[in-house]
């Protein structure tokens, strides 16, 4: 947070001081994600790509490879682009599905774990959704390469670039690239009903919202992400729009004149007649009329919904249950206003709160089994980030024991067998190995590895109630297939044959086969009799029914639905005789999907091979990739950061692509002194510490009393050098977020022509400084909500020591410092207050340091030898609102925080104790459209020193 006070005159017998110019330290760059320092890099290369790969990925890299290549035309057909060449990193490291594109530096990354989510890959390949997708991104940057855009690129480099793109609201770079998956595949998101379900639930129960709304989203209510608002606006005009590259031809008139408020607005307007708002306006008419109409004519199959401790107006999702005995669910609350946590519902029982999970991976394969629970949760490598690992937790229900067999595995879905004793788990290795385990509950041992020869992924395994038949999905070139295999033989049958149908989260019971299907235009609960091969419908619910459970007496199926406020847990009796007839397997009809295909330019030269999984192409050879020397990677410069209101920096920032090194350097110019200053910041993170180092050279000049005796304006050169490492960890393994960092630094400052004959305390002059400094920093807070304004439990410590141990001429100083933090619930669900105390001891005779605990807020420093201070304040949510005016703002909410800070400061005999206190209010809004919120406020303090109340102007949040 950042406060906004001013600097008040000295205290009587105690030592105030201000500087117009104190010394600053070295900038510390941000500690980046890295893989071991061990993993040996390579790449392989063709004329439009570079893929950096670790070792052991090869077959992948040359097949990814190759695919980029061959999307590299018709993904930015409809932009009119074809982007120049880049590099895309492939991190196997990770049990993360994701992808990201940035300019900062101008690359991609790949995650390349294949997720068990069957509604973000539907029947694709995930290198392959990953190929189309993220390089739609790579297309739509390079598109900033023309008029103000590429003048900000020669001017800034891609910092500048990254300028002219922030008028460009994020539904549409993410829903342009959902629709560009969707036209150029099979599958694509935009063809999965659940993608957007909710979206349906909120029309179809007529919770419309401003398109404000829409785009910067609400404390209270369920708004549609980036990527379905996006897919749907741009979709919309794409099929409407003479022009199938209308959006290349909006993007060409936005980069030309970027530079106002709704811009991006205005060119949409003088391209197709309609702002934004209009575009939003259309769209969600077209889509209620659609959904109604499809609602209209289906047969509801009915069901009973278990009671729920939530109220209906804020958005809270129960979902994934699984029966733990005949009249007891275990479901995964969710929501705005809870962290996820396992609780029970029973049947006229109120409903019981189990535990609340860690970073939990692959939630909806929840399972049950013997009186146990078992999901999987991330582990974060300690110190290297993108190595994070997905361990195995398993709850004893009656007991509430929580183990956790097994460390530093790679599982991506576990489920427990119906006695609790083992478990079905699906790895994909670092080499994108797909494999189905059978493992021991108590010890995590892995019993048994079923054979895989054409490594096709394993999907949402489930076993029968017998524990020796399991269900699962795989998926082949042709789509996905349903198999039941013989858990102690290993021996599969093909119970469905491959389709482009999204099946998921298959359940054996009896001679049927339950899983979930699109088939017929939204996902519900189908079974499949495996005697016949007879499919029949089991559910038809409003929006789309969920992950299907057996009761243990085999009468009754639970399974969640969508729903407006939320999903929610219902059950229906297991009648086979009042199954509906069931649609063929295939993706249904779909009018945006469909229409969007046909016009899509690119799909006319791709077709649907991406599907496929042979890869022409010619022969990529490998190599090594070392990073250091590709450590020298510029990417931006120009105004590189500023000290003050009166300086200005100029420079360059460069970091590799691997994130291994970081680098700032330029030149300086201070407007109150008129001096100039060189400097660099460099921080190599590719070893277990982080090795930083900071050189800074330059003038200073000031007016003051010279050792002459006269009065004049002195001018001198200074040089600093810092020297350090620093080492951090992320320590969590539960529901509490945990890390840890340690750092030491050297600090050498000296100046030559320094002839002031008296300095500020706080400044170097004749003599030099070497410094010491160590630093130790620790937090544990709990996993917070989204309505959560602060931790509502948890710790912290901060302990600092800083020095001159080296005697000779250098000035002497020394200082110790300890800080700590206790975050303890509010009288109020999302109240938080917190407790600090602090001790700071310092001896500053010849030089002093600035201060390393809290001070409190609104007093004037006090710098004496000793300080203790206090803390304590409680913050709290006022009211969440859907406030607009006009197109400029958009509140969302609007918060308080009430505190009391206390200081007691010794010198010698003397002490004194002062204080202050008062409150805060703020309100989190979004400015001109922006989906990215802001906090600002105003504190009302008062402080014992001064006597009187002040009114502060804040900035807690800028949100970038």
């Amino acid at each position: 947070m950042k406060y906004f006070v001013r600097t008040l005159l000295p205290a009587v017998g105690l030592a105030l001081f201000a500087h117009p110019y104190a010394a600053s330290a070295q900038t510390l760059l941000p500690i980046e994600q890295q893989v071991p320092a061990a993993v040996r890099w390579f790449e392989v290369r063709t004329p439009h790509f570079r893929v950096l790969y670790p070792e052991g990925f090869e077959d992948r890299a040359r097949r990814t490879a190759h695919r980029l290549e061959q999307v590299h035309e018709p993904a930015g057909a409809s932009l009119g682009l074809a982007a120049r060449p880049v590099t895309v990193v492939l991190q196997t490291r990770t049990t993360i599905g994701n992808g990201f594109v940035t300019i900062l530096p101008r690359h991609s990354e790949f995650y390349t774990t294949f997720p068990q989510d069957p509604y973000l890959t539907g029947t694709l390949d995930w290198l392959d959704q990953l190929t189309v997708h993220e390089y739609r991104h790579v297309v739509q940057y390079d598109k900033a390469h023309q008029g103000v855009g590429q003048l900000g690129y020669l001017l800034g480099g891609f910092g500048g670039l990254g300028l002219t793109t922030l008028g460009i609201p994020d539904w549409f770079f993410e829903g342009d690239a959902v629709g560009t998956e969707t036209a150029l595949t099979r599958s694509g998101r935009g063809r999965i009903p659940n993608f957007d379900a909710y979206f349906r639930a909120n029309l179809l129960a007529g919770r419309g919202s401003s398109y404000a709304k829409a785009v910067s989203g609400s404390f209270r209510h369920y708004v549609p992400n980036h990527y379905v608002l996006g897919y749907f606006l741009t979709s919309r005009l794409k099929r409407t729009a003479p022009d199938p590259g209308v959006w290349g031809t909006v993007l060409n008139r936005y980069y030309r004149f970027p530079v106002y408020p709704w811009s991006f607005s205005d060119k949409l307007r003088r391209t197709t007649g309609l702002r934004t708002d209009d575009l939003y306006e259309r769209t969600v008419q077209e889509l209620d009329s659609l959904w109604r109409g499809e609602r209209a004519g289906r047969t509801i199959t009915p069901g009973t919904e278990l009671a729920v401790a939530a109220s209906e107006k804020v958005f809270t999702e129960y979902q994934y249950p699984q029966y733990v005995n005949d009249e007891t669910v275990l479901a995964l609350k969710s929501g705005l206003g809870h962290a996820p946590q396992l609780v029970e519902l029973r049947r006229g029982r109120p409903e019981r709160t189990r535990l609340v999970l860690g970073l939990h991976h692959n939630p909806e394969q929840l399972s049950v089994g013997g009186g146990k629970a078992a999901w999987l949760e991330f582990r974060y490598d300690p110190r290297w980030q993108q190595q994070v690992h997905s361990e195995l937790r398993v709850l004893d229900l009656a007991t509430g024991r929580l183990r956790r067999p097994g460390r530093r595995t790679r599982y991506t879905t576990a489920v427990l067998s119906p006695d609790g004793r083992r478990l079905l788990a699906v790895s994909t290795d670092s080499s994108y190995q797909h494999r189905l385990h059978l493992l021991d509950s108590e010890t995590g041992r892995v019993l048994r590895t079923f054979e895989n020869p054409a490594n096709e992924p394993y999907l949402h395994p489930r076993f029968g109630a017998d524990g020796r038949t399991a269900a699962v999905v795989r998926l082949e070139a042709a789509g996905k297939r349903l198999e039941l295999l013989e858990v102690e033989t290993g021996r599969a049958q093909i119970v469905l044959p491959a389709a482009n149908d999204n099946l998921s989260h298959p359940q054996p019971w009896q001679d049927y086969v339950l899983f979930n299907s699109p088939r017929a235009g939204q996902d519900e609960v189908y079974a499949v009799r495996v005697s016949t091969g007879e499919v029949r419908q089991v559910t038809s619910r409003p929006v789309g029914s969920y992950h299907p459970a057996v009761s243990p007496d085999g009468q009754r199926l639970a399974f969640h639905e969508i729903r407006a406020q939320g999903s929610r847990i219902l059950e229906m009796p297991l009648t086979p005789a009042a199954w509906l007839p069931a649609p063929p397997a295939a993706n249904p009809a779909n009018p945006y999907a469909d229409e969007l295909t046909a016009r899509e330019p690119g799909a006319a030269t791709i077709g649907p091979v991406l599907p496929l999984d042979s890869v022409p192409g010619p022969a990529l050879v490998p190599r090594r990739y070392r990073r250091l020397p590709h450590a020298p990677n510029a990417y931006s410069w120009g105004l590189v950061q500023s000290s003050s209101g009166n300086g200005l920096d100029l420079g360059l920032r460069a970091q590799d692509v691997l994130s291994t090194t970081q680098a700032v350097a330029g030149v300086g110019y201070n407007g109150a002194e008129r001096t100039g200053r060189v400097f660099a910041d460099v921080s190599y993170q590719g070893l277990w510490p982080v090795l930083d180092l900071g050189v800074e050279h330059g003038g200073r000049r000031a007016t003051g009393l010279l050792a002459s005796g006269a009065v004049a304006e002195d001018q001198w050169q200074y040089t600093r050098l810092t020297l350090g490492s620093r080492v951090p960890l992320v320590l969590t393994n539960s529901r509490m977020l945990t890390s840890l960092s340690v750092g030491g630094f050297y600090q050498l400052e000296q100046t030559h022509g320094y002839d002031q004959a008296r300095r500020f305390i706080n400044e170097v002059g004749v003599r030099p400084l070497h410094a010491l400094l160590g630093t130790l920093s620790f937090t544990r807070t709990l996993r917070q909500s989204y309505r959560d304004v602060a931790p509502r439990w948890g710790q912290s410590l901060l302990l600092t020591a800083r020095g001159m141990p080296f005697g000779g001429t250098g000035l002497q100083v020394r200082q110790l410092a300890a800080q700590g933090s206790l975050f303890l619930p509010g009288l109020g669900r999302h109240h938080a207050l917190r407790l600090r105390a602090g001790y700071q001891h310092q001896q500053q005779q010849e030089y002093r340091f600035g201060a390393a605990i809290f001070y409190p807020r609104s007093l004037p420093y006090f710098s004496t030898d000793r300080l203790a201070s206090a803390s304590a304040e409680y913050r709290l949510p006022l009211a969440d609102v859907h406030w607009e005016f006009a197109r400029t703002i958009y509140i969302q909410r609007l918060k308080a925080n009430v505190f009391f800070d206390g200081v007691r400061a010794g010198q010698d005999a003397l002490h004194r104790n002062y204080f202050s206190t008062g409150f805060d209010v703020s309100v989190v809004f979004n400015p001109l459209r922006l989906r990215t919120p802001l906090e600002v406020g105003l504190r009302t303090v008062y402080n014992s020193y001064n006597r009187y109340w002040e009114l502060q102007p804040l900035v807690l949040n800028v949100g970038f």
